[in-house]
């Protein structure tokens, strides 16, 4: 096998399953279809796949085009072992349900930090107003 610099070692990989882990968190399979030299990705077949604990649901997204920038993660999924999952499986509107309420026990958990901080005399700055200075 020869070395190929940058991108051009992903050629190989052309037609066979990925996951891609994005920047905003969002994770991401499908068959790479397509890369250029920025490492944009032309994903078929693709699903969203959402995680919470030990459950996983999976929303088809179709033919999904990712910015190269965008991309943390891209590894090849061994077909053999893709079934080999301690995960369990549930339906679109379970997994958003356990979503919805993971990310609004963090909310509630992040509001008891600021207080107890808030009450100790200290203070968090806000994202917003980290742009201001």
């Amino acid at each position: 096998m020869n070395y190929m610099p940058g991108t051009a070692s992903l050629i190989e990989d052309i037609d066979k399953k990925h996951l891609v882990l994005l920047r905003d968190g969002r994770t991401l399979i499908g068959f790479l279809r397509s890369i250029d030299q920025f490492a944009n990705l032309v994903l078929h077949q693709t699903v969203e796949r959402i995680h919470v604990g030990k459950k996983y649901g999976d929303i088809p997204r179709g033919i999904f085009v990712v910015r190269g920038e965008n991309v943390v993660l891209l590894g090849e999924i061994d077909l053999e072992k893709e079934s080999d999952t301690p995960l369990q499986q549930v339906s679109i509107e379970e997994i958003l349900e356990e979503q919805r309420a993971e990310q609004q026990a963090k909310l509630e958990a992040e509001k008891l930090k600021v207080q107890a901080l808030k009450d100790r005399g200290l203070s968090i700055p806000r994202a917003d107003t980290l742009d201001e200075y």
